[in-house]
């Protein structure tokens, strides 16, 4: 029998094929940013894409949006990509998050296991070049930082330390085999251990021991009625008997597409509930329910019904080939995340004009490190984002080549932290102008 010819070049070659990749996209050439004369207006581009939103969750949106440059960056992921779209490029392409600012970045524990530390956001995931999430990631620490108060000087350090965790990381990854590689995790316990100030390790492990405690297996979104258990309507929770349909029958078409072993998992647990869930700053006016699963002794299960929409990467990148969105969102999340969701799936084809995903609730996610912790926190927020960002890629993409291009120095660090910095100005001009956009109703909002 003939053996297969299927596998990678040792690690040299494929170390100086990415040094070679230097030609053709000189690391410094990563500083670069200047908005180009035809760029497209973003006031223009989120009234695109809120054509496909829910029309009567825009209001919300945009408020959270008008909050903060960091609010408005973190629903503004369709102008960032377009401006990516039009940079130079690595060639070096991995499974990207597409949306990987700082917030989109968390905790969650296994079933019976450790509190994990991993990418939490994945509705834009697509193959593209590995810079892009590396400089949305430095960017949004650089709004962030200036929101902190931290001075010029102190956002650069900041950006160029999410960057250089990245790099070292890579690096690291780049000496295992591609099955450790695979299985490679962070332990966030360990990683908050190996924090050297005490007084912001002790103050993260006091919020994380809070989180615990407020939200435990339920979340805090469970309530018992005379019937039985049902979600709680509370703060962006409620039900909606008008989506009451489209949910149940997305819960429905997802179970019975499961495969064989998921199934026999699934036909243990009946759905006895399901609520509209606002989710987030970007996604909201997306689609997205929660659905409430009972045993026959009263367990509790929560799963999460998202609308999967087309990703805002695919101004710029070609398309893929999967059968659909939900597909798309689902292979990327199962390339990106160190722990598998044995939950994760979609339905096979749209339920009332619109692709789903699904997936397990996650327990105590935390949502944004350095939004929860005081400022002091943000250079240990940006180590670990830094780090977690190189663990998922390095399963999309080929450690070894991204380590070979990047190299030992801080070259690439350098160009990237210019980048962020002004990115980030250019992130609070445009926050300035949306703001006056909604304020003149030309969002469509007073």
């Amino acid at each position: 029998m003939e053996m297969s010819t299927i596998g990678l070049p040792p690690r040299r070659e494929r170390a100086a094929a990415g040094a070679a990749a230097r030609q053709h996209m000189p690391r410094a050439h990563h500083a670069d940013w200047v908005p180009p004369a035809d760029r497209r207006n973003p006031v223009d581009i989120l009234v695109a894409q809120g054509r496909t939103r829910i029309q009567e969750l825009l209001p919300t949106r945009y408020e959270r949006m008008r909050a903060s440059a960091f609010a408005f960056m973190r629903g503004s992921a369709a102008v960032m990509a377009a401006d990516l779209a039009g940079q130079p490029r690595s060639g070096l392409d991995v499974q990207l998050c597409g949306d990987a600012h700082l917030a989109n970045f968390g905790s969650y524990a296994l079933p019976g296991g450790p509190r994990l530390f991993d990418v939490t956001d994945f509705d834009e995931t697509l193959p593209g070049p590995f810079e892009w999430d590396v400089k949305r990631l430095a960017a949004s620490f650089a709004v962030r930082g200036g929101e902190a108060g931290l001075d010029k000087a102190a956002r650069r350090a900041l950006a160029a330390r999410s960057v250089r965790n990245y790099r070292k990381h890579m690096a690291r990854l780049a000496k295992l085999s591609p099955s450790d590689v695979w299985d490679s995790r962070i332990d966030l316990a360990d990683a908050i251990d190996a924090v050297d100030d005490r007084a912001i390790r002790h103050a993260i492990k006091k919020h994380l021991r809070a989180a615990g405690r407020a939200h435990g297996g339920q979340h805090g979104l469970v309530e018992q009625k005379g019937d039985g258990p049902r979600i709680r309507d509370h703060g962006s929770t409620e039900h909606i008997d008008r989506l009451r349909s489209t949910s149940e029958t997305a819960f429905e078409a997802y179970r019975l597409a499961a495969p064989a072993h998921l199934a026999a998992l699934l036909r243990r647990y009946r759905l006895a509930d399901t609520a509209f869930k606002v989710v987030g700053v970007g996604s909201v006016g997306t689609f997205c329910a929660l659905g409430l699963f009972v045993s026959g002794d009263g367990e509790i299960l929560l799963l999460q019904a998202k609308e999967a929409q087309a990703s805002v990467l695919e101004v710029g990148l070609p398309a893929w080939g999967f059968a659909h969105q939900g597909e798309r969102v689902v292979a990327g999340q199962r390339l990106l995340e160190a722990a598998p969701d044995v939950f994760l799936g979609c339905p096979p084809a749209q339920v009332d004009g619109r692709w789903f995903y699904i997936r397990r609730l996650k327990d105590s996610r935390l949502v944004g490190v350095a939004e929860l912790m005081e400022a002091e926190a943000l250079d240990f927020s940006a180590a670990l984002c830094g780090r977690t960002l190189a663990r998922a890629h390095a399963r999309g993409g080929d450690a070894v080549v991204l380590a070979g291009y990047m190299g030992q120095g801080e070259g690439f660090d350098g160009a990237v932290a210019d980048f962020a910095m002004a990115y980030a100005e250019q992130t609070v001009r445009d926050w300035q102008d949306f703001c006056a956009a909604l304020e003149s109703g030309r969002l469509g909002i007073t």
